[in-house]
C-alpha cells in the first residue's frame, strides 16, 4: 500500500510534522510504503480562476503541481496533517487544494461522475491551539470536498488541541500514541482489502 502524506504546515520540526511521522510510523509498520511531502517545499501558484481545466480537466498552470497531481492520483491513501491558521488551513496546503479545481472539473463537468468512485481512504490529522468548540469545523468541510474532487473517501481524522508552540506535542505522548495507533490500523484494514471500509464519515478514530 502506498500511502501519500501531505504535511501543510510551513513549519519545519514542528507538531504537525511530528505527529505526522508517528502516524506514518504506525503505518510503515503494519506495511505500508509512506511517501511525505512537505508542501513548503515544493513552489506553485494558486488557483487563478482562468477555467483552462473546463477544456481537458488539466490545469494550465506549469509549476510543482505537476509534480504533486501524479502523486494524488496514484496513491492509495491520501493523509493530509495541518495545523488551523485563523480556524482555517494554512496557505501551502488551501493553495494545493484550489488548484485541484481541475480535477473536480475532470470529475463532474467532463466525465459527469462516470468511471469515478471514492474507494481510497482519506485521512485528515487537524492540530489546533485553542479550545473553541468550531476549531476544526471549517478544515473538516474543505478536507472532504478536497478528497471527493479526488476520488478519496474521507475515512478518519485525528483532531487534537492544546498544541502551539514547537515541541508541545511531545508534552502529550498519547497524541502521538494515537496518531501512531491511527496509522497501523488504517493501513491493515485497507491493505489487501479492495479498498473497502467503513462509509464517510464514519467518526470512528475521530477525536475532538
Amino acid at each position: 500500500m502506498h500511502v501519500l502524506a501531505l504535511n501543510g504546515s510551513p513549519r519545519v520540526g514542528g507538531n504537525t510534522e511530528m505527529v505526522l511521522q508517528h502516524f506514518a510510523e504506525g503505518a510503515t509498520q503494519a506495511g505500508a510504503r509512506v511517501e511525505t511531502l512537505r508542501l513548503r517545499d515544493f513552489t506553485y501558484s494558486p488557483c487563478l480562476e482562468i477555467y483552462a481545466c473546463r477544456r481537458d480537466g488539466r490545469c494550465a498552470l506549469r509549476d510543482d503541481m505537476d509534480i504533486i497531481y501524479p502523486k494524488l492520483a496514484e496513491c492509495d491513501m491520501l493523509v493530509v496533517a495541518s495545523p488551523m491558521f485563523f480556524y482555517g488551513l494554512p496557505a501551502h496546503l488551501k493553495a494545493l487544494i484550489d488548484r485541484c479545481q481541475a480535477n473536480w472539473v475532470r470529475k463532474y463537468e467532463i466525465d459527469g461522475k462516470q468511471g469515478h468512485e471514492c474507494t481510497r481512504p482519506g485521512v485528515f490529522l487537524g492540530l489546533g491551539a485553542t479550545g473553541g468548540k468550531n476549531l476544526f469545523r471549517g478544515a473538516i468541510f474543505t478536507m472532504r470536498y478536497f478528497f471527493d474532487a479526488l476520488d478519496v473517501r474521507y475515512e478518519a481524522d485525528l483532531l487534537l488541541r492544546g498544541l502551539d508552540f514547537r515541541g508541545d506535542a511531545q508534552k502529550h505522548p498519547e497524541m502521538l500514541a494515537e496518531a501512531e495507533e491511527l496509522g497501523a490500523a488504517l493501513v491493515r484494514r485497507f491493505s489487501g482489502s479492495g479498498r473497502e471500509g467503513k462509509p464517510p464519515g464514519s467518526g470512528e478514530y475521530s477525536s475532538s
